[in-house]
């Protein structure tokens, strides 16, 4: 990730004007045995498969991503020109663990991976993506998710 002194004035001051959300620290559900867990991937990588069409600045929507996907077929189209790509490269789990959540379920140590992951382009305003995060949840409930994994990046 980049430094903020690394940043011009203009991006600096842009960065430090955003404001963050201050969450009481309470949990908002109590998790599911680890047996019974259902888990999926939301990233903010900006992934896509090599035939969905690329992120644009500012896009609120997401890409789906099959649990069964090669990951050679996945992109980063993430538009931050600030946005570090190294870790990516060289191992996608880095931002997208799919290979250590098939160990894990093939483990025991989780009951199932989703059947379906999703992934947002994480440049947008947080306001801006509640409908389709919304109409996300209803996905993963389809799918009997009852565990997100969260990939911020």
């Amino acid at each position: 990730m980049v430094r903020l002194s690394d940043l011009s004035e203009s991006e600096a001051a842009h960065i430090l004007s955003v404001p963050c959300t201050d969450n009481d620290g309470s949990p908002w559900t109590v998790a599911p045995d680890a047996a019974s867990i259902r888990l999926a991937i939301v990233t903010t990588a900006g992934l896509s498969r090599r035939d969905d069409p690329a992120f644009k600045p500012s896009s609120t929507d997401y890409r789906v991503v099959p649990a069964d996907v090669p990951t050679s077929d996945l992109l980063m189209t993430h538009v931050s020109t600030n946005f570090d790509r190294s870790g990516f490269q060289q191992d996608i789990n880095v931002v997208f663990p799919i290979d250590r959540l098939r160990e894990l379920a093939d483990a025991g140590d989780i009951g199932s991976v989703a059947a379906l992951h999703y992934s947002f382009m994480g440049a947008a305003e947080p306001e801006k993506l509640e409908a389709k995060s919304r109409e996300l949840a209803g996905l993963l409930k389809e799918d009997r998710v009852n565990a997100v994994l969260l990939t911020p990046v």
